[in-house]
């Protein structure tokens, strides 16, 4: 671990011994990584505490400033446990949030002020006049004397002893949006689209989101003693880049806090995969070759030279920082076969393994010849959309599989759906009081309020049958296909609850009932709060626990990527072509999810349907194999192993 001698002016509670410190001629923010969101939260949370209870020796406020979003959940979790279980008192404590939708009435499930009595306030015993959160109720010609008088009671506390932020992807903080001036101070501002997206899935539809928010500004954070911003997975990665390494631009606004004196970035592994040091590290100095960096840097350098593996000289690697590379293997022309037959031994058109043959460089094993196999799925359509060809292969190459939907992906059926099969069933059945209580539900649900039970079991239902039809179209027996319906899920809100022991025993049980060969789980690290990540953490802890059973002994787990993602090309351990003819039989599959197309209400920034998305990522991976030199397929759906 290497220590950044430059932190100097940070709180009493030192990030030395928990995360890895290690800036380069490119990085113009003090950041810390660490390997996963919670231990990091853990450690900020700690600073936060100990700040509090310094000011309270010494008899004084403590100013916090406080952000919301999925990225400070868990430090509020663990301030909320110190003070159960610790005696940590708020007494002392004054806060300022940092934002508001507009317009937003406070008891909204949606609004700021609902998040932070949700996850903090109601839990703590911080004094009720001492909480400030912007309003997003007031009229309009209120807005000026607010923002106006919400400076001016920071400023009367002598400032913010500490400013907890996130960053979106606009790499705005707070809502101050991409063209927000280094002097600006509290104010209304109009949310950009990117934001407003991100959002949606809170608000049950971009249509819902607010167009405006109050914020505070940009200078009002940059006053702040102490500023700690926080950053977890993948979709952050490029963002917290171009805010560490970029230079200072409005239309970045993190990056004005490169002129703060007291500034951290805390991170996890997934958040700085696009930082020079982690993506490209022999730009930055002699690093270690391991196989993987080895790998690696093969496949970058292919796609900066336009060339294929076989096709590069001693020249692109020492003109591109790779000299030390040489040294350990030789001349350019062996490790360019190394690499090349690296990659070529990840394809493979027998997932399960080929029967009777010789298995050596093949990434399954040829025995046994027929396996049980278990394809996690998060969602009820993850298992066709993400790994769909593979699926099918297994099945007509005579595998047992079988398919466990981890959730019941309920929230995800719109209302307009519910209605639609609920008022079918009623024209079969108009006394039918089930049917009846869910169109009067949903016709009276408003601001966003959670399903009612019946709306939700309707919706769950919907999903189910989708699922059938398409595993029965892959010849799967109903009797393989499992509906896990994890607690954890089953809120009837965006918001789910934390990974319970009761989850982890559901996914156990059905590990030890099949006994697995081969386990297939999704493996998207995009947010440690979304569904995907939750369910491959129950899945880790299941094996946690299972990995001593005999029969786990002969089970791999291979993970697979979801809609959005794909492995990066050194990353691949398994690769399965699939021919044009499999491609359609992938996309017929994915249709069986009616009402997940057609403005499915999880869209993300991309247009594209998921069936699209799938089908456009798979040809992209089989491109890159042939751009490498490698075999050209009309599409690829890749796998990394994982060991438990």
């Amino acid at each position: 671990m290497v220590i950044e001698d430059q932190y100097t002016n940070a709180s009493d509670i030192s990030y030395r011994e928990a995360g890895i410190f290690e800036n380069t001629r490119f990085e113009k923010i003090h950041n810390v990584v660490f390997s996963n969101s919670k231990d990091a939260s853990t450690t900020v949370a700690n600073e936060i505490a100990s700040l509090i209870k310094s000011k309270q020796a010494k008899n004084e406020l403590c100013i916090l400033g406080l952000a919301t979003g999925s990225s400070p959940i868990r430090v509020y979790e663990e301030l909320v446990r110190q003070h159960k279980e610790e005696g940590l008192s708020f007494k002392n404590v004054v806060t300022f949030n940092l934002d508001e939708y507009y317009f937003m009435q406070p008891q909204n499930a949606q609004s700021y002020h609902y998040f932070m009595h949700e996850h903090l306030f109601k839990y703590i015993d911080i004094e009720p006049e001492n909480i400030n959160i912007p309003k997003g109720d007031i009229q309009p010609e209120e807005i000026y004397d607010f923002c106006v008088s919400y400076e001016e009671k920071i400023k009367s506390y002598g400032g913010l002893d500490f400013q907890l932020l996130g960053i979106g992807r606009t790499g705005h903080i707070g809502f101050n949006e991409p063209g927000s001036h280094a002097n600006s101070r509290t104010r209304l501002i109009t949310l950009d689209h990117i934001t407003r997206v991100d959002a949606a899935p809170a608000f049950l539809g971009l249509e819902n989101v607010p167009k405006k928010a109050i914020t505070m500004g940009i200078r009002t954070v940059m006053e702040a003693k102490r500023v700690v911003l926080l950053a977890w997975g993948q979709n952050k990665a490029e963002i917290i880049k171009e805010t560490i390494e970029g230079e200072i631009d409005g239309h970045v606004p993190a990056t004005y806090l490169q002129n703060h004196n007291n500034v951290t970035f805390v991170l996890d592994v997934e958040a700085v995969a696009e930082l020079t040091r982690i993506k490209t590290p022999w730009l930055v100095g002699s690093p270690e070759w391991s196989k993987d960096l080895a790998a690696k840097a093969v496949v970058w350098l292919c796609e900066k030279t336009g060339k294929s593996i076989l096709r590069l000289t001693d020249k692109d690697y020492n003109d591109n920082g790779m000299e030390g590379l040489l040294v350990k293997e030789g001349t350019a022309y062996d490790l360019n076969i190394k690499m090349f037959n690296k990659l070529q031994h990840t394809i493979t058109g027998w997932p399960g393994g080929k029967p009777n043959a010789d298995d050596t460089n093949r990434p399954e094993r040829a025995t046994p010849e027929k396996k049980r196999v278990i394809i996690f799925s998060p969602h009820p359509d993850d298992d066709v959309i993400s790994m769909g060809g593979t699926f099918d292969r297994l099945v007509s190459q005579g595998h047992e599989v079988h398919v466990c939907y981890q959730t019941s992906g309920n929230i995800a059926v719109s209302n307009g759906e519910a209605i639609k099969f609920a008022e079918v069933a009623l024209s079969l059945n108009p006394d039918d009081e089930f049917y009846k209580k869910v169109v009067d539900d949903v016709l009276s649900n408003t601001e966003y309020a959670p399903d009612s039970p019946e709306t939700r079991q309707l919706k769950g239902i919907i999903r189910q049958k989708e699922s059938l039809g398409a595993t029965r179209y892959f010849n799967v027996p109903d009797e393989q296909v499992h509906f896990l319906n994890l607690p954890f899920y089953e809120t009837g809100k965006v918001k789910k609850k934390p990974l319970g022991p009761e989850d982890v025993k559901i996914i156990y049980d059905i590990i030890d009932e099949i006994k697995p060969h081969q386990i297939y789980a999704a493996g998207d690290l995009a947010d440690p709060h979304g569904t995907h990540r939750v369910c491959l953490d129950g899945i880790f802890a299941a094996l946690e626990e299972i990995k001593t059973k005999d029969f786990m002994k002969d089970c791999w787990v291979w993970l697979y990527r979801g809609a959005w993602h794909e492995w990066d090309m050194h990353e691949i351990d398994m690769a399965v072509p699939m021919s044009p003819d499999q491609v359609l039989r992938k996309r017929k599959a994915i249709f069986y999810h009616q009402s997940q197309k057609d403005g499915v209400m999880f869209q993300g920034d991309d247009s594209r349907e998921f069936w699209v998305r799938a089908e456009d990522r798979n040809k992209t991976t089989a491109d890159k194999y042939h751009s490498l030199g490698l075999a050209d397929y009309a599409a690829i759906e890749a796998f990394r192993r994982y060991f438990y």
